[in-house]
């Protein structure tokens, strides 16, 4: 019962029911996925017509043009399947054709260039009914290739394609098992999804945050980014070429030194690499290792966290990166740009910690290469520590001895600095220490977290908060 189709045996069942019917139009790299619907058989009573419009005079004759002549891009994929399904219901009549849901498939993509310089990439997507009364919904989603060869980034393509399908008028119900479907019979170590949106009224429950998240824990991508309105981003569409300044933290909740650290942070980062708000990304960045609590991901928990920063206004990406210089070497991929990090004191001894680069052939000293490429550079909050009340900086922390010359070197360099002008009164403001205050409903930690925040973690009942008086009037 759970054993996986392959493409040949998921067509064959699509071409075998006679109520799914629809078109196909793959811009790029051939017709790969309708190729596989040819082949399996009973074709004829599923495509009702198959293109490649790869010239770009002839395509923009047929969707129209695109600014900046950008063709592989999700605004031209979404035009394409909307344009198609248009076509189906302006041609075929719903009297001659009973009880037939309608879909179109598409994608527009590049594959690996002839010097192998580019990967290639892509957007792929469906649209489709569940049932002939329905209104249309959408998957769609981005590919980065990882193969270095064209041929077989087209074979994935076919199959991916292939999986798509079968998997929205199979697994609808289940968005969950419709991702981890996509890769049946395709190795991760072939292609990255880094983007996944569904919409219409098939998803209607569907959260995009959670299927993000589905990503990223299943390991098809290394982050993914939506913004404070719950929107899924394509991280090169918000990366490419920008200068980036990020703060890590599990945010559960927010506070204000979080805040106070991210605001301080920034502005001494927009002064030294003398660039304006346009050209700057500002993410928020939480981590799989700390979305783990005990063993799997509380998805309620993750989801409390992101909408309190969404709340604040703040673009939020989720990565597995458990070690900084992973965040720092992925972010190098999409921009030459200035690079800035601000964290704690206490983070920045975990970067100076030789046991988190085991795996590396080269060591801290590899780690180090990747996490201070680009001028990156820290900006440092200081620590008070809660029993010896002693304010820690970049001047008085203590690193490993065989590390401290390693350490000013960074520091006489100007690649770690400490943070001025920040506010003494949050310097001792613990997250765990609200957690607890929130639990036990205490009071007083809600002047400790921005402002609307604590309404908001009452209202929703957020990270284990209780009403009492609530809890009276139901008992």
């Amino acid at each position: 019962m759970n054993q996986k189709l392959t493409p040949k045996q998921k067509a064959l069942a699509i071409n075998l029911d006679p109520t799914i019917y629809g078109t196909f139009a793959e811009i790029g790299a051939g017709q790969e996925t309708v190729r596989h619907f040819f082949r399996a058989g009973g074709s004829s009573q599923t495509i009702a017509k198959a293109m490649s419009a790869y010239d770009k005079d002839f395509s923009d004759a047929i969707y129209g043009k695109e600014t900046k002549n950008r063709y592989v891009t999700q605004n031209r994929l979404r035009k394409m399947l909307r344009y198609e399904v248009a076509l189906i219901e302006e041609r075929l009549t719903r009297e001659n054709n009973p009880g037939r849901k309608f879909f179109s498939y598409a994608n527009t993509v590049t594959t690996i260039n002839f010097n192998k310089t580019m990967k290639g990439h892509g957007w792929v997507g469906l649209r489709f009914q569940l049932n002939e009364t329905d209104d249309y919904s959408e998957i769609v989603l981005h590919v980065k290739f990882k193969e270095n060869d064209a041929t077989l980034q087209q074979e994935t393509l076919g199959s991916l394609g292939v999986n798509l399908i079968y998997g929205a008028f199979n697994f609808s119900d289940n968005p969950r098992k419709l991702i981890q479907s996509l890769y049946d019979d395709i190795s991760t170590d072939k292609v990255e999804i880094d983007m996944i949106d569904f919409s219409g009224p098939a998803f209607t429950y569907v959260d995009n945050r959670l299927m993000s998240l589905q990503l990223v824990k299943s390991g098809m991508t290394d982050a993914v980014i939506f913004n404070s309105e719950g929107n899924n981003m394509l991280p090169a569409d918000i990366l490419y070429k920008k200068n980036i300044f990020a703060v890590r933290g599990s945010f559960r909740p927010v506070t204000l030194v979080n805040i106070d650290m991210f605001e301080k942070g920034l502005e001494m980062f927009m002064n030294d690499s003398n660039c304006g708000h346009e050209e700057t990304v500002v993410l928020f960045e939480i981590t799989i290792s700390n979305l783990r609590a005990a063993g799997d991901i509380d998805e309620r928990d993750f989801l409390d966290r992101v909408d309190v920063l969404a709340k604040l206004g703040y673009t939020v990406i989720i990565s597995n990166f458990s070690e900084y210089y992973r965040l720092i070497d992925y972010f190098a991929n999409y921009t030459n740009g200035k690079i800035g990090v601000a964290m704690g004191v206490n983070n920045l001894l975990d970067v100076f910690d030789e046991n988190y680069y085991k795996n590396l052939s080269g060591g801290i000293l590899e780690a180090f290469g990747k996490f201070f490429k680009q001028h990156m550079r820290v900006y440092l909050y200081p620590y008070k520590d809660p029993e010896t009340h002693e304010s820690l900086t970049s001047n008085n922390l203590k690193v490993q001895d065989n590390l401290k010359e390693l350490y000013k070197y960074f520091k006489l360099n100007q690649r770690i600095v400490d943070i001025k002008d920040y506010n003494p009164d949050y310097s001792e403001i613990y997250s765990r220490e609200i957690l607890n205050k929130i639990a036990n409903h205490e009071t007083g930690w809600e002047k400790q977290v921005p402002e609307g925040v604590a309404d908001m973690i009452k209202e929703r009942g957020m990270f284990g908060y209780k009403d009492e008086l609530k809890l009276k009037e139901f008992s």
